[in-house]
């Protein structure tokens, strides 16, 4: 259809063939219709794309712009049924309704509106630009967020504050003390005379509950904050509700201990969980769109004394880079990484606590080396972004697919570059550096402080250090910093009293400038607004493999790395506070002084 529209545009002069190939190339990369990509290019005008599709399609064409419709044909359609397909109702003629939509091919749609609203559905279509603005102008109080799956979509979420409006009208949250970021919201209190209510004790529907559009307004509120995690926690009065954001918890508000069962129970049916199951850990995970920002959901339950604990990771596609050059290598350091990962054989190891990007670092090292010559395969535990072109797998030791045994399968799949999602006993690390003494190249993770302590977690494994030294090439170590806030960033003095405690010499500072951020609307009044990665690459040269045959502990290798002029993790971050991007209390954070 698409290419038959460009074509008809292409017949009657209205765009060049180089507009049309500009908006078939944005279509391939972004989704969205080709029309849609024409008008944003202002290659055609929405009437004139109106036209044209009316024409392709034989149908009646409606020119929403400067538009006024009456309020009660609007009501007729509900927001989440508008956004599902797409459509505006125009006007009403006895049982006939007049809708305007993007595909007025869509039987299923017409079928479901003219069953749910008992009238005859007459189609006109119109470009979806302009649906997109009708659905802003008349449905403006909803933010969808949608799971992917047809079973659970067009689940309505309103901002936070009216989710609370209605659940504070069902006597659902009590007066008490919420708290949103930094501000203090006057609103429930926990009564001590509050009686518990059993697991299974569901005071109303989950389907249509205050509490759905609680759960479904907290998850969006984080995404649009930029949060990577939402933890509900049950304690003895109250459920606690916090959001992760650059790295740091924040508690967002506090609803009554009595309905944390149904906020359970919905994030179980959000993440397609046994919610009938509540004494032992279980995972799920789906996808949602949040507005245009499609999202995707990891959540974890593990019970507790008080109840049931919900973590949810929230993992955005269209934030992640995966580009080595974006990540916050020095220099130096990412030419050493770049080295390792273009070694046609022999193991690359990125190390680090949860959370502090190791796996953006590998996948970014991917894309780098993804190629039509390159057969690429991972052994992942959970596939955190599908890539293009990467055969990826994911494991389940349920059905005993572990990393050892994906491991030995893909051996015989003829890999050039195999990715191990982590390497947690000796079984996984002795086929890794198996095949990277075969001729593979071997990318994985492991949870160390930094990157010589590596080879002693490895040995205490039970690898054999002979192996480790002729199979490793580089390991990176890294963490993740908060970034100055650009929009509140201000000078600051830091005596030289704290440069001396913190093991830095003052003098280095005596001619830079230091920065805080103040706090604004911006950065959730926090100073802070996002982060960046912060590495010590350490390459493995014939003295380390030396070190590591001789049995040398993590300080005698970090000493000849860093004679070798391997800049540690203290001194990446020192560096990013020399360049202003950082503070002084976020590098004491990260960080350890060698002194």
């Amino acid at each position: 259809m698409n290419i038959k529209l460009g074509q008809l545009l292409l017949n009657s002069g209205i765009i060049t063939e180089n507009q049309l190939e500009q908006a078939i190339n944005k279509q391939n990369k972004e989704g969205h219709r080709l029309g849609f990509h024409l008008v944003e290019m202002q290659a055609i005008s929405e009437e004139d794309l109106n036209k044209f599709l009316a024409r392709q399609q034989s149908v009646e064409f409606a020119n929403l712009d400067g538009k006024e419709i009456d309020k009660n044909i609007i009501h007729l359609i509900t927001d989440d049924i508008a956004r599902r397909y797409e459509v505006i109702p125009i006007s009403r003629e006895g049982r006939k309704l007049i809708v305007a939509m993007t595909d007025p091919n869509n039987l299923f749609a017409i079928d479901d509106l003219r069953f749910s609203l008992g009238m005859d559905i007459e189609p006109h279509i119109c470009a979806s630009s302009m649906i997109k603005k009708a659905l802003a102008k008349y449905y403006p109080s909803s933010d969808a967020i949608v799971p992917i799956e047809e079973s659970k979509k067009n689940q309505k979420i309103s901002n936070i504050n009216e989710a609370l409006a209605d659940i504070d009208d069902e006597g659902i949250i009590e007066d008490n003390e919420m708290l949103m970021g930094d501000e203090v919201f006057e609103s429930m209190i926990i009564q001590d005379d509050e009686e518990d209510i059993e697991e299974d004790d569901l005071d109303f529907s989950i389907s249509d509950s205050p509490v759905v559009k609680l759960v479904n307004s907290l998850i969006a509120d984080a995404v649009r904050r930029g949060a990577s995690d939402i933890h509900f926690e049950p304690f003895e009065k109250y459920v606690r509700v916090r959001f992760r954001i650059d790295g740091i918890l924040h508690e967002v508000m506090r609803p009554s201990r009595k309905y944390r069962s149904s906020m359970v129970s919905r994030l179980k049916i959000i993440g397609g969980m046994d919610i009938a199951e509540h004494h032992l850990p279980q995972d799920g995970r789906q996808k949602i769109l949040v507005g245009e920002t499609f999202v995707d959901l990891r959540l974890a339950t593990l019970p507790t004394l008080f109840g049931e604990k919900v973590e949810i990771r929230l993992l955005d596609r269209s934030a992640v880079i995966l580009d080595l050059d974006l990540l916050g290598f020095e220099e130096a350091s990412l030419k050493e990484f770049r080295k390792g990962i273009h070694r046609p054989f022999g193991i690359v190891l990125v190390t680090g606590p949860t959370g502090c990007g190791k796996t953006t670092t590998l996948y970014s090292a991917l894309t780098e080396r993804n190629d039509i010559g390159v057969n690429i395969m991972t052994a992942e535990n959970p596939v955190e972004f599908n890539l293009h072109g990467i055969n990826q797998v994911q494991m389940n030791a349920e059905v005993g697919l572990t990393f050892a045994n994906a491991l030995r399968a893909y051996l015989r799949q003829d890999p050039d570059i195999i990715m191990v999602g982590e390497i947690r006993d000796k079984e996984t690390s002795e086929i890794a550096i198996r095949a990277a003494l075969t001729g593979h190249l071997v990318l994985s993770t492991t949870h160390t402080n930094d990157a010589p302590s590596t080879i002693n977690r490895l040995i205490d494994m039970g690898t054999e250090p002979f192996m480790l030294s002729t199979s490793l090439v580089c390991i990176a170590s890294q963490r993740l910093i908060r970034k100055i806030c650009t929009k509140c960033k201000t000078k600051i003095h830091v005596p030289d009293e704290a440069f001396l405690d913190a093991g830095i010499d003052p003098e280095r500072f005596r001619k830079i400038d230091l920065f805080e951020g103040t706090g604004c609307s911006h950065c959730n009044n926090t100073g802070y607004k996002g982060r960046m990665g912060i590495f010590e690459v350490m390459r493995v040269d014939e003295d380390i493999r030396m070190l590591i045959e001789g049995d040398a502990n993590s300080l005698q290798i970090e000493k000849a790395a860093l004679e070798k002029g391997m800049v540690n993790l203290r001194e990446a971050a020192i560096r990013k506070l020399e360049a202003g991007l950082t503070t002084f209390e976020e590098v004491l954070r990260e960080t350890i002084s060698n002194e």
